[in-house]
């Protein structure tokens, strides 16, 4: 996956993840324990190459594991509609 790619790119590949994912018939609680553990991994291996990657890493870094998984929550939610 390339990650240096922009906003509406990103979110297009996050939606075709979850409809991945719905399709294999992953529920929401699922989908977010799977976003949280890829922000996990984002946010401690990956260096933000867009702006709005770097907001969604300062904020996944400043968030407790509550707030995280409201943010992977947001973040499934902003691409199903």
């Amino acid at each position: 996956m390339d990650l240096n790619m922009g906003w509406d790119q990103w979110k297009e590949t996050l939606a075709k993840a979850v409809r991945a994912g719905e399709r294999a018939g992953l529920g929401h609680d699922s989908l977010v324990n799977q976003a949280e553990q890829i922000g996990d991994f984002l946010e401690n291996k990956v260096d933000p190459a867009t702006p709005e990657q770097a907001v969604l890493r300062d904020l996944w870094r400043a968030a407790d594991e509550s707030e995280q998984k409201a943010i992977a929550s947001a973040l499934i939610k902003l691409v199903q509609r």
